[in-house]
């Protein structure tokens, strides 16, 4: 069977693996960002806190992520819980990083400005720094979808959802004539859902950064 005809008769299947590949990594995003923002806006003011807050995060990105979600498995079971908290840890580093790196960025004039038009330190926050901030904060975003994108395949580990199972059941099928369809499916069907997410954040990022900051 050619790859094509593959696709075509196993279309409702990777249509749904996409489907919950997508939805698992964008929530995880969604969490992961909010945070690392928090995380982000509590320590970016104090060098060892900022420096505290990357090194825990970056120790998580040094446990292979198969293993990370071996270690889970007991504690949480298998399916969707372990695969939640894997992504979420990975997922921090860059958003923490950038939010910090960010908002140390923010012209300290601008800051003062603020300040003496009366704008209270939980205003300046939200109206003034984290607004400067967001670019990088973005990019941060960006490139944590990438990486979740691949590690998300690891969680069919655990029965996770997603396009790694198709991936994982090709591999257990070496040999057989659909083998390197299976693969070949659930690999390119990541690689499309990377840049597809790629693709609404480059789109978010005109939205949402006015365009004296882009420049």
């Amino acid at each position: 069977m050619s790859f094509w005809e593959y696709l075509g008769n196993r279309h409702q299947q990777l249509l749904s693996d996409a489907y919950q590949h997508a939805a698992v990594v964008f929530q995880c995003m969604v969490v992961a960002t909010v945070l690392g923002v928090l995380i982000g806006v509590v320590t970016y003011r104090s060098g060892w806190a900022g420096g505290l807050a990357t090194t825990a995060t970056s120790t998580v990105l040094t446990i292979p992520s198969l293993a990370m979600i071996g270690l889970l498995i007991p504690v949480l079971g298998l399916g969707v819980p372990p695969t939640v908290t894997a992504l979420t840890l990975y997922g921090l580093l860059p958003v923490v990083r950038n939010a910090i790196v960010g908002l140390r960025g923010v012209d300290p004039s601008l800051v003062d400005a603020a300040k003496g038009i009366g704008m209270s330190r939980l205003t300046r926050l939200l109206r003034v720094e984290l607004p400067l901030a967001w670019p990088p904060v973005l990019t941060g975003v960006r490139v944590s979808t990438q990486m979740l994108m691949g590690i998300a395949a690891i969680a069919a580990f655990a029965s996770g959802p997603g396009l790694g199972n198709e991936i994982f059941r090709g591999i257990a099928s070496l040999g057989s004539k659909n083998a390197l369809n299976q693969v070949l499916a659930g690999t390119l069907g990541i690689i499309v859902l990377a840049l597809l997410f790629d693709a609404v954040y480059i789109l978010l990022g005109r939205l949402t950064i006015s365009r004296g900051i882009r420049a």
